[in-house]
């Protein structure tokens, strides 16, 4: 339970060691978006990163050129999900979300909240986690494509909004 043998502990080590440098070396060669800001797809290719490597550690029967394999093919994936996301309106309209807002104009987006189950609480947690005491001091409250809430406080009339590109 505790120990198997020299061997097993070993091979974990080896593998664990040419997997992880194999692992950093495709991230670095498909570059920094394969693992940036996380939408739902980023989340599934890192969750299955990370199972994967636990795999070619873990399992006798997993070869080192079959689990680098599996890497080079998840990654390989990523990148051409979000070159195509980048360059097709269609496909980044399926795979990405887009920005919405919660409150706006002094009033909470009721419908929008229920749609993308979000809570009256976590608005206010979100203001007063940017130093805002009052709703009457904020001009929008955006859930961002990445999940997160901002919250843009209210400007002199000097001062230019930046909401143009929120739905």
């Amino acid at each position: 339970m505790f120990f198997n043998d020299w061997e097993t502990v070993g091979r974990t080590i080896l593998i664990g060691v040419f997997a992880y440098a194999g692992l950093v070396l495709f991230l670095r060669v498909s570059g920094k978006r394969t693992l940036s800001k996380m939408d739902a797809f980023d989340l599934v290719v890192t969750v299955a990163l990370g199972s994967t490597l636990a795999t070619i550690l873990l399992s006798k029967d997993v070869s080192l050129a079959e689990g680098l394999s599996a890497f080079f093919i998840l990654i390989v994936l990523q990148y051409f999900l979000a070159f195509f996301s980048v360059r097709s309106g269609i496909v980044r309209s399926l795979i990405k979300s887009e920005p919405a807002f919660l409150y706006r104009d002094d009033h909470y987006l009721h419908d929008v909240m229920k749609r993308k189950r979000v809570l009256k609480v976590e608005i206010l947690q979100a203001a007063r986690s940017n130093g805002i005491s009052s709703m009457g001091q904020v001009e929008a409250v955006v859930l961002e494509a990445d999940g997160s809430i901002s919250v843009i406080q209210k400007t002199d009339k000097a001062g230019e909004s930046t909401l143009a590109n929120v739905k």
